[in-house]
């Protein structure tokens, strides 16, 4: 049976890419399943993410050797994976367990294709939690004091793991610009989306007392700017005047689940392009 693959790209947009990929493949032996493509004027860059599949006794390291050369060719960032390869993935959590729990479920039926090896939390409130999906739990407090030696310890179990995707499922501590450098490209955060215009404590409570109609989350990388990395996903519901605060928590809740689902998702199956301060999403 054919193995399924993974081809993702960026580079300087100019005639000949589609071309030179496609023959590449077609030379190794591989057959295209699907193929999406974006060319952005703005910054003169080219994206590609192709799904192919490759007969043995082809690899994913005889792929990668190979294509080299194509990549080189065009100044291509390039990665190839197995398609079927689940993404080793980390969950931070503090006091509020929606996202985690959410996440927890999906990947225990199947619906997100990575491999949670571990939840990391400042507090020990959803110990149980990660223990009855047979999920290491990892207890790290940190204090102001004690920050650097608890991201140090976090970094540390990233690179122990062979952590690929790191998620902030409500972790309620900023990371600082070093630990943000270090994961750079491979944490993804979620937040409602009434920032900036509603910071601190109690953010539906003030949407609330405003009268707000859409509420949101956002769902993007984590980048040494709080709360202003790439943006990966977001999702919105229409509210009326009688929904209460309490209501609004809830629908905030759910919409802040389902983005970053989504969000996770679709980085674990390689379908998220950096460009510069945005995403390219082959959703």
């Amino acid at each position: 049976m054919a193995d399924q693959y993974v081809l993702t790209l960026s580079c300087p947009d100019k005639q000949g890419i589609v071309h030179a990929v496609s023959s590449y493949l077609f030379l190794t032996g591989c057959n295209i399943v699907d193929s999406q493509q974006f060319g952005d004027a703005e910054s003169g860059l080219f994206f590609m993410r192709v799904h192919f599949s490759a007969e043995p006794p082809v690899t994913a390291e005889k792929l990668r050797a190979s294509f080299a050369a194509t990549g080189d060719a065009f100044h291509m960032d390039w990665q190839i994976h197995p398609a079927g390869e689940r993404t080793r993935t980390l969950l931070l959590v503090s006091k509020f367990g929606h996202c985690l729990n959410d996440l927890l479920f999906r990947s225990s039926i199947g619906a997100l294709p990575v491999e949670i090896v571990g939840v990391v939390s400042n507090h020990t409130d959803f110990r149980g939690l990660a223990e009855s999906y047979h999920v290491p739990f990892h207890h790290i407090p940190v204090t102001q004091a004690t920050k650097a030696e608890a991201e140090a310890e976090l970094l540390k179990l990233v690179e122990t793991e062979n952590v690929d995707l790191v998620v902030l499922a409500r972790y309620m501590q900023v990371l600082s610009d070093d630990l943000c450098q270090a994961l750079a490209g491979r944490a993804i955060n979620i937040h409602h989306s009434f920032l900036p215009s509603f910071k601190g404590a109690k953010p539906y409570h003030q949407a609330h007392a405003r009268g707000v109609k859409l509420i949101g989350a956002t769902a993007h990388y984590v980048t040494a700017q709080l709360d202003e990395g790439p943006i990966i996903e977001q999702e919105v519901v229409r509210v009326s005047h009688d929904v209460t605060p309490e209501q609004l928590v809830a629908l905030g809740r759910d919409v802040e689940c389902q983005a970053l689902a989504r969000a996770v998702k679709w980085h674990a199956e390689h379908r998220v392009l950096l460009n510069g301060t945005r995403t390219v999403v082959f959703a």
